[in-house]
């Protein structure tokens, strides 16, 4: 008995089975549609992991970033503090922050009250390479700094 060649395809998470039709002399087999169970998932941000929610239709959904404020305690960076911040400063702010690059902090508010009363203050930007090379990736924080 030889074995029959079978074609599966998976379509918008309905899997469909059939036999060949050059295998088969019989053409009246209809396919086998079984339902593949949709992995749906919330999004997923970690220092080595960046996935967008995959809705249970399996739709993929894009980043959420007024979740990632809440899950990891930082605020927008709004129209407001970008205001402050040239009117403290004199200076238009960064364009990374003008289009929203950096989208939120901590405590940049409190580093403009500082700036404001003349008080010293440090930023640490964690700019250290993770190897003996350094990256593209290394020069974000070079030039917001700057």
């Amino acid at each position: 008995m030889s074995e029959i060649p079978q074609t599966t395809v998976n379509l918008a998470g309905v899997s469909i089975s059939d036999q060949s039709p050059s295998a088969t002399p019989d053409s009246s087999v209809a396919p086998v549609v079984k339902e593949v169970e949709s992995a749906a998932y919330d999004q997923v941000v970690t220092p080595w992991d960046v996935q967008g929610s995959v809705s249970s239709d399996g739709k993929q959904q894009a980043i959420d970033y007024d979740k990632l404020v809440d899950q990891f305690g930082t605020r927008r960076v709004d129209a407001a503090l970008l205001a402050r911040f040239e009117r403290l400063t004199g200076r238009r702010p960064h364009v990374l922050l003008r289009r929203g690059t950096f989208f939120s902090h901590r405590e940049f508010d409190k580093i403009l009250d500082r700036y404001e009363q003349g008080k010293p203050f440090f930023l640490y930007t964690g700019r250290g390479p993770s190897s003996d090379s350094m990256h593209l990736g290394h020069m974000i924080p070079f030039l917001f700094t700057k």
